[in-house]
């Protein structure tokens, strides 16, 4: 069957658009030979044909109109374009746009007569079998339509006559370039002590570290660690992965540490918050790949598969490739982006006759940014050390692991990061030489004046409330308020845990005696399993402190899912005590965060992607 050609669908774009006709339900009217939407109408340009052809888009030409035996309902939305076309009988559109952003159309073939179509062979490997593409009937005729434009490169890489950089350096602290925004610079803070919070099958293993900040430099605006406050942590990509990535690339062992000059046209890669402008720097293939690109957090983007495409040289595996950035494969691309995470790794696995220039690779792949982690003690203790005091900050980090697609699991990045760290200064505390291998994390000081920081106070009952990871701030807090207050009952503590053996995080160790933590805290850990069921367990308890003078309720968690439970289940207790409606409740809470009474920030403070792990 011929395609219909009409104003807004022909042979080459199967999938009708909209008319640009004024609101109102849009009808051929074949007695006066025009198009009406009830307010206005429209001569009709209809060619004499047996069916429905407005006129070609490429012709100039509106003649041979003639009039059509009936009325027809061309639309009313895309549920009617769907039934016509359906009722058609053609089979060169299966779906349509749904109108929510995706294009379902099926595939076709180029009409040549006696043509052998070959269909495409998918790649045979772990990879790719991982990826669950759904290709339809793509075969290598295949027509594909609004295939995405070659992303262009904004990268060069040019030689010059210097040494190598060793490794092991790279490894350590990231480039100069890489700075957060001013006045924080990277510091290399060394680790005082680690450990594992979390004991052996805890669904999320938790770890604590102690970190050396005694040196960290003097900045403007009289900035310092607060309770409450965070620290950024510029993770690096594992050199594992690096060298898979080089590897993977084609990249030559012996160039990938030679110094090179570093060209960019535009943006602020590769640093974090610096200029929007061009930028030379000297660097090497291994400082950008490991600290400047992050290659596992972000899920594909039709720039990065477009420029796989164009560079593979199996016929099989560029199809598919250019069938995802296509209207065709719009769905195909779509289940890609929200199913289970992708990394370049896994990619390059799965498209191995891909080989991108690196240059070009970079210039497609995001930014790799800090992760930020909330102080969890307060940081105007200091540690005596050596006969002398030292700045100490503490922070536990959740390790945040996934199904990997060759059948064990992977970390995020900055959360994998801290793993390794941990594990290797509990190795080197065993053995009695941590302060001989000086390991030392990237960090910044920022985030000082987040939520948690800003509303703490030292007078007023105060109610706790975390879940995982989130209790470690609620440490700081405590630590404060034993320095400024001693009555009872100042401070309550709810703490939602799966299994109490393995998950609860500073049982018993609160950075101070426990007969001293019950000077102001009265309550630790709830009878729920979640916290969110410990809140309404305590409903009595909740609805006293909000509504007592300076009474505050802090919410802190290590997922979005547990702030709204608890903000329910908050909302839960003012109707039952309070006596209100839903909505009348609702808008209680919200006076409360608008006057500092009720905050709740997730953690990290921000996502990691911005700035998981």
């Amino acid at each position: 069957m011929s395609i219909p050609h009409t104003e807004t669908s022909h042979p080459n774009d199967p999938i009708p658009q909209e008319p640009d006709l004024p609101s109102g339900t849009l009808e051929i009217d074949t007695d006066s030979a025009s198009l009406t939407t009830g307010e206005s109408s429209y001569e009709s340009s209809t060619p004499s044909t047996p069916v429905i052809d407005v006129f070609d888009p490429s012709s100039k030409s509106q003649e041979g109109k003639r009039k059509q035996g009936s009325t027809v309902l061309i639309a009313n939305g895309p549920a009617d374009v769907r039934k016509i076309l359906n009722d058609g009988g053609t089979q060169y559109v299966g779906k349509v746009c749904c109108g929510g952003g995706c294009c379902f159309a099926e595939l076709k073939d180029n009409e040549q007569p006696n043509q052998v179509y070959i269909p495409v062979v998918p790649p045979n490997n772990t990879a790719y079998q991982s990826l669950n593409i759904p290709l339809g009937k793509l075969s290598l005729q295949s027509t594909l339509t609004n295939v995405s434009e070659l992303p262009k490169s904004t990268i060069a890489m040019e030689s010059v006559q210097s040494r190598s950089i060793h490794q092991s350096a790279v490894d350590k602290h990231p480039p100069e370039f890489v700075t957060p925004h001013h006045p924080h610079t990277v510091f290399a803070a060394k680790i005082h002590h680690a450990r594992e919070l979390t004991g052996p099958g805890a669904e999320k293993k938790t770890y604590h570290f102690e970190l050396d900040v005694t040196h960290y430099p003097e900045e403007s605006g009289n900035i310092d660690f607060v309770v409450g406050g965070a620290i950024g942590v510029c993770a690096p990509n594992d050199k594992e992965i690096v060298d898979k990535i080089f590897s993977l690339l084609g990249v030559p062992n012996f160039i990938r540490d030679k110094q090179i000059l570093l060209k960019t046209s535009d943006g602020r890669w590769p640093t974090i918050w610096g200029d929007e402008k061009p930028r030379e720097l000297y660097t090497t293939r291994r400082e950008l790949l490991t600290w400047c690109s992050d290659v596992q957090s972000f899920p594909p983007t039709k720039s990065l598969l477009r420029l796989l495409g164009e560079f593979a040289d199996d016929a099989n595996e560029k199809k598919i490739l250019l069938f995802l950035t296509s209207a065709q494969g719009q769905s195909a691309f779509c289940d890609l982006r929200t199913g289970p995470s992708i990394t370049l790794v896994q990619l390059l696995n799965a498209f191995p006759s891909s080989k991108p220039p690196l240059d070009h690779l970079l210039s497609v792949l995001s930014t790799l940014m800090p992760r930020f982690y909330s102080l969890s003690q307060d940081p105007s203790i200091s540690r005596e050390k050596d006969g002398l005091n030292h700045k100490i900050i503490e922070i536990a980090v959740t390790v945040h692991e996934t199904p990997d697609w060759s059948g064990g699991v992977r970390t995020g990045i900055g959360s994998g990061f801290m793993e390794r760290m941990a594990k290797k200064a509990e190795e080197a505390e065993a053995q009695g030489n941590l302060d001989q291998l000086n390991l030392t994390i990237p960090i910044f000081r920022g985030l000082m004046a987040n939520p948690l920081a800003k509303e703490f106070s030292s007078e007023g009952p105060m109610l706790l409330i975390g879940a995982g990871v989130g209790i470690a701030p609620f440490r700081g807090f405590v630590q404060r308020r034993l320095r400024s207050a001693n009555c009872a009952n100042k401070v309550w503590v709810l703490q939602g845990v799966r299994d109490s053996l393995v998950d609860e995080l500073y049982r018993g160790e609160w950075g101070v005696a426990d007969e001293e933590v019950r000077k102001v805290v009265q309550s630790r850990v709830g009878k729920g399993k979640y916290v969110q069921e410990e809140v309404r367990h305590q409903a009595d308890l909740v609805w006293y402190i909000i509504n007592s003078v300076d009474g505050r309720v802090f919410v802190c968690g290590s997922t979005k899912g547990m702030g709204e439970g608890v903000e329910q289940a908050l909302i839960d207790v003012s109707m039952e005590k309070g006596n209100l409606n839903r909505t009348e409740a609702e808008a209680f809470w919200t006076q409360k965060k608008e006057e500092g009474q009720y905050v709740a920030v997730s953690i990290p403070v921000l996502p990691e992607t911005l700035i998981s792990s």
